[in-house]
């Protein structure tokens, strides 16, 4: 009879118990400039986290900023997101620029690891060289009224410092994470992601209570095309490509019929067309990269000493300069690959396509087509019936539509068979 109970009790404590399973936190790890990858691997990741019903998503972000497109599309993202999003700046001496005050202000939870700093979201236009460049006033003024509208949008939804994240647009204020603590930008400081865990457990985000003290740390890596996104949406290969372009289609113009050039180049072009459909390029930057590509051509079949190579150099350069000065800090090119993409043009164009356009119009260096353009003495009279002259050791049948005494100076102006046309020379 006890042994009966005792199996009873047993069996209802085992189905009215409520299983416990260990809670589960999803992080991802943002290094580098803002982009369309970086967006697209935030939007997975956010939905893999509610799939994988993870107490939140901590996005460890260290960057300078990015493009400002994709930082909206990553606030809209979080905005959206299923499940509670931490944004945790770090490790030190990380820094959340530009286009990463956005995305830290837009956080659920916004932490900062010690020694780390936020700000400077100014919506400067960086030339190559990473100088600010000067804008015409009323776009500027534009560009900054909405970008400081954004930002204050996102602080007052979150309750964080209004004032402050329209400040780090306007005067491109940078704060460190004590500060940041101290003016309410970011809810807690924590020295690493344990600490973190600690610290976000019991807190309440919308309707959830997050139990994160001894969660499961499971990292969402990127994906290998997300990896390929990352490195092919960059204003250097778009850059390359358009060099592949310009050779591939010269080329083929130099040597018709080779075909690869062509094929490299069309593919190239298809490419360059994508990324320039994202990537913040400057239609005045394209349109001297193709003025200078004409004037190179041009100097290929004048004879100009180089003022139309020096003209395409110049305009080439300041095409190059131009194609990404708009882009934010992270997206724009380079100084180094300008002069380098620049001298590698001059010089194809120089002494590739130059020679090889050139050999084409160069007179024959030998076989009969020698002789057409020199002046000889007729030898006996020549007309449309026929005639003689001695040229380079031969004697040579010859005609002219007009009438030629013998001894009189005619030029060889064409050759057909083994006889020459001429004309009487002045």
């Amino acid at each position: 009879m006890e042994l009966r109970v005792t199996i009873l009790a047993a069996a209802m404590a085992l189905f009215t118990a409520t299983p416990s399973f260990a809670a589960q936190v999803g992080l991802i790890k943002i290094n580098g400039a803002i982009g369309p990858a970086t967006a697209g691997y935030i939007a997975r990741a956010l939905d893999t986290a509610a799939a994988q019903s993870d107490e939140c998503l901590i996005i460890q972000l260290d960057t300078p900023g990015g493009l400002l497109d994709s930082a909206e599309q990553i606030v809209q993202e979080i905005y959206d997101a299923k499940v509670p999003v931490v944004v945790y700046v770090a490790p030190a001496p990380a820094r959340a620029g530009s286009a990463g005050v956005f995305i830290t202000l837009a956080a659920d939870i916004a932490a900062m690891a010690p020694h780390t700093r936020i700000g400077a979201a100014h919506p400067v236009e960086l030339g190559a060289s990473g100088q600010v460049e000067k804008t015409d006033d009323t776009m500027k003024a534009k560009i900054e009224n909405d970008t400081a509208a954004f930002a204050k949008s996102i602080a007052e939804k979150r309750n964080r410092n209004p004032d402050w994240a329209v400040a780090s647009v306007r005067d491109s204020v940078s704060i460190t994470a004590e500060e940041a603590l101290d003016k309410n930008v970011i809810d807690l400081i924590a020295e690493d992601v344990p600490d973190l865990l600690k610290q976000l457990d019991g807190r309440v985000v919308g309707e959830k209570t997050l139990q994160t003290a001894d969660a499961t740390v499971v990292e969402i890596p990127m994906q290998t095309w997300e990896r390929f996104a990352q490195l092919f949406l960059r204003p250097e290969v778009m850059f390359i490509l358009m060099l592949m372009v310009i050779y591939g289609f010269i080329g083929e113009l130099s040597s018709p019929g080779a075909i690869l050039p062509g094929v490299v180049g069309a593919i190239a072009l298809v490419l360059v067309l994508y990324m320039s459909a994202i990537l913040p390029v400057n239609i005045a930057g394209l349109l001297l990269i193709g003025l200078a590509l004409l004037l190179f051509i041009a100097d290929s079949f004048a004879a100009t000493h180089g003022v139309l190579t020096t003209g395409g150099i110049i305009a080439f350069f300041l095409g190059a300069l131009m194609l990404f000065n708009r882009a934010g800090p992270g997206y724009h090119l380079s100084l180094g690959w300008i002069i380098s993409g620049t001298a590698l043009t001059a010089a194809f164009f120089i002494f590739v396509v130059g020679a090889g356009v050139r050999a084409q119009f160069k007179p024959a260096g030998a076989g009969p087509e020698t002789m057409i353009g020199k002046t000889v003495n007729a030898i006996s009279r020549i007309d449309s019936a026929g005639g003689k002259v001695f040229i380079e050791g031969e004697t040579w049948n010859a005609v002219s539509a007009t009438p030629v005494a013998a001894g009189q100076p005619v030029e060889v102006t064409g050759i057909n068979g083994l006889t020459l046309q001429v004309k009487p020379k002045n």
